[in-house]
């Protein structure tokens, strides 16, 4: 009896002990979307920290996270590049839901710098670049007119193709091989002003990031980068009006709550004002004899967005992007319409459907074109070209623990082109010419995408995407895989490698140096693969100064691209209904060396950034008749640029005041002149020089070198804020070569007529922006 007394005590303790070592090693997940505070807005990349096992994980990007963290007594830090940290106890017996609101408060610089760059030695994540609102709208700019894709140009790796262009091309890409998305949105021609001005308005933007290689595996259809834009929310809080005008532009952003902490919007439009002055000078001159009207242009852009919270769980966003340039030309006996421009809406639907899984259902719809009408007597003859896409998709993010998340989702994507429309009419109804032509495809992703972290020490991201597109009942796919490591030697040195392979299956086709309005979106088809590439890059990153106040990065890259696409000499793009005729198929490298400082403490701040690199293409496939381009040879594209040197520095002499400026240097770009020369004589007598170009990039321009200057001054009043910025773009004039032609010479110094063979040909260049000093009067209350 005795003993079995014994035995059922020792039972029962023995139970009591494996039910509170079950307790205490009982597990629970705090989740919740992290915020800030004055406006709302979600905060994408926040940090929550378990204080007792310093593990902590990275809310997504609409702001949520889930953190599991063992039961009873915690203590979770929540912290945000620029905001205040704050720490929360709580005694954990259950899952919890906990929404967290920072504030902006002003820190110590070296606060916040130290935890900017230990975010970057810690991330597996390499060859991005990211920039905030507030780091947009400081450096100078031409015109006054803030841009993003201006600014992203100054960064290592990123090239701009000609001087004022707001063209991207990355680590030796093509202008068609970025992914430009606006609120998950593709955008196909990111620029106005001919390319001069991105469509991105930065009163209306949350932040940008931009990813040169590495791209994560929800990504795809493009091969060099992808430049995915956010758009604020809306301030939740209170109203919100800003804004700027400037000398071509004003702007207006408007946000307020709907319903407060629950649902808000954001209106955002921006007009030039070129036609104003231009109607009126030609409307002062109309009549006069031998004065030409001067051609009426504007642009303008609007961006809408809207959220609501809809119940515990569920967040429903909505938002829409309208813009369209217009250049218009007429006088007595021709008129000249041309416009173009996107159309973009977004409808997504977040839902926490468990603490640990996180998923996000978008709807997008994407449109662009353009069309040019020309009147001339009694004929009428148009030519127009665009792409419109419908898009779903689903989004996972799931938490498996604290050291490993899982993304997992599906895409597609139901793609419209209209090729080169081309119409030729008579007012008599005697003419009526049209071609040009349809098509349509479908394009799928499947992808998963898993971060790990090993040990305090590797970090691993892996990603799998298969993609597909159907053209036609055609298919074509492939496997993209992507996988990148991070190996942390201390608190101060981390280094980074990764490897990628992508596809895409829509190509650019444009018979210009420059990416242009009218430059057709064509998709693959039966008659060519789809473009690839393969990237590895390696790079070492390092904390510099006492309190890390620098931070210095250097990346290497190697690029291997097939099957890409350019035109024959002499391509016919528009009238044509068969354009694969005028393809030639090659492939090409690029490869080179980025290295980066950056200082963002104190009162002088900036970065400095190099690049050297060599891009090159070969098409050497004359299987579909067109011969190869450049006798088979390879040769440099024209954004080839071996050097690229960018400073940019801030200098903050108190809060009223900011200094800005930045140089910027490159090699020329490569560019093509004739090299045969041979004269000819009309049956008058006349002679006149005449020459073919023999070889592409058989020339490079000199080189490109500027320097701007920014001068911000800023007031506070009772009802909000305001800044003058005073801006010198080109300070010393540089007069840059923007494109270079053969003038023939056909008299000598003393103006007399020279005989035939004594006539010459001379290279000679254009400049396009000499100094332009400009001014913007920006507010907000």
């Amino acid at each position: 009896t005795t003993h079995n007394s014994t035995m059922r005590f020792i039972l029962c303790f023995s139970l009591l002990f494996i039910s509170l070592n079950a307790f205490s090693q009982q597990k629970f997940t705090i989740s919740g979307y992290i915020k800030d505070a004055s406006n709302g807005e979600d905060l994408q990349g926040a940090t929550a920290q378990d204080e007792n096992t310093k593990i902590g994980v990275v809310s997504n990007n609409y702001g949520y996270y889930a953190l599991s963290v063992p039961a009873g007594n915690v203590k979770i830090t929540y912290s945000f590049v620029g905001f205040k940290s704050i720490t929360k106890e709580l005694n954990l017996t259950q899952n919890t839901v906990l929404d967290i609101q920072l504030s902006d408060e002003e820190l110590e610089a070296a606060e916040v710098v130290a935890d900017k760059f230990k975010q970057e030695l810690e991330n597996t994540q390499m060859s991005t670049v990211t920039l905030s609102a507030k780091e947009i709208k400081t450096v100078p700019v031409i015109f006054g007119e803030v841009d993003l894709i201006k600014i992203l140009q100054l960064k290592p790796g990123v090239k701009s193709g000609s001087e004022g262009s707001s063209g991207l091309y990355v680590r030796g890409g093509g202008a068609d091989q970025n992914l430009v998305l606006l609120d998950e949105a593709v955008v196909y021609n990111a620029s106005h002003l001919f390319g001069f001005f991105s469509i991105f308005n930065a009163d209306a933007v949350k932040n940008v990031d931009l990813y040169k290689g590495d791209f994560p595996a929800q990504y795809g259809g493009r091969l060099s980068s992808v430049l995915d834009v956010k758009l604020k929310e809306g301030n939740s809080k209170k109203l919100s009006v800003s804004g700027g005008i400037g000398l071509i532009s004003s702007r207006l952003t408007v946000e307020a709550p709907i319903q407060k902490d629950k649902s808000s919007f954001i209106f955002s439009a921006r007009r030039t004002y070129f036609d104003i002055f231009t109607r009126q000078i030609n409307k002062a001159n109309e009549g006069k004899p031998k004065v030409n009207p001067i051609p009426d242009y504007y642009f303008y852009d609007m961006n809408l967005k809207m959220n609501f919270v809809v119940g515990k769980r569920d967040r429903i966003f909505v938002s829409g992007y309208f813009g369209r340039d217009v250049f218009n030309f007429s006088n007595r006996t021709f008129k000249f319409d041309f416009d173009w421009g996107n159309t973009t809406g977004t409808f997504r639907w977040n839902r926490n459907i468990s603490p640990k899984l996180f998923m996000n259902v978008s709807l997008v719809y994407s449109d662009y074109k353009y069309k040019i009408n020309n009147s001339f007597g009694q004929f009428n003859f148009s030519i127009g070209s665009g792409v419109k896409d419908y898009n779903g998709k689903i989004d996972f993010d799931y938490a498996i623990n604290n050291k490993n998340n899982l993304r997992f989702g599906v895409q597609a994507t139901q793609h419209l082109f209209e090729i080169g429309r081309t119409s030729f009419t008579s007012n008599d109804g005697k003419i009526d010419f049209q071609a040009g032509k349809g098509l349509d495809a479908t394009e799928y992703g499947v992808y998963v995408n898993d971060e790990y972290d090993i040990n305090a020490q590797w970090k691993l991201n892996a990603g799998l995407r298969l993609s597909g597109f159907n053209q036609n009942g055609k298919w074509y796919g492939g496997l993209e895989p992507r996988i990148a490591a991070r190996y942390k030697v201390n608190e101060k040195i981390s280094i980074k490698a990764s490897a990628s392979q992508m596809y895409q299956y829509l190509n650019l086709v444009s018979n210009s140096g420059a990416s242009l309005p009218t430059d057709i979106w064509y998709p693959t088809t039966g008659n060519f693969k789809p473009q690839m590439s393969q990237q590895v890059a390696a790079g070492a990153s390092f904390l510099l100064g006492k309190e890390g106040k620098y931070l210095l990065s250097n990346e290497i890259y190697y690029k291997k691209l097939a099957n890409q696409v350019d035109l024959k000499d002499g391509a016919q793009l528009f009238a044509n209904d068969n354009l694969e005729k005028e393809f030639v198929f090659g492939r090409g490298w690029g490869y080179g060396n980025e290295i980066y400082l950056e200082k963002k403490s104190g009162k002088l701040t900036g970065w400095i950034g190099y690049t050297i690199s060599w891009t090159k293409r070969q098409f050497a496939d004359s299987s579909n008749g067109n011969g190869p381009i450049n006798g088979g040879k390879t040769f440099y594209p024209k954004y080839d640029s071996r050097h690229d040197l960018s400073i940019v520095a801030a200098y903050a002499i108190n809060d009223k005041w900011t200094f800005s400026a930045n140089f910027v240097y490159r090699t020329g770009n490569a560019t093509s002149i004739p090299t045969d020369l041979f004269v000819l004589q009309d049956i008058t007598g006349a002679g006149f020089v005449a020459g073919g170009v023999q070889e592409r990039s058989n020339f490079r321009l000199p080189a490109y070198h500027r320097a701007d200057l920014n001068i911000i001054r800023k007031r506070k009043h009772k009802w909000g804020e305001s800044d003058w910025t005073f801006s010198i773009y080109n300070v010393y004039n540089r007069r840059n070569a923007y494109f270079v032609y053969i003038e023939t010479i056909t008299q000598d110094d003393n103006n007399v007529p020279l005989p035939p063979t004594a006539l010459r040909r001379v290279a000679k260049q254009v400049a396009l922006f000499p100094i332009i000093p400009s001014i913007t009067y920006n507010f907000k209350f």
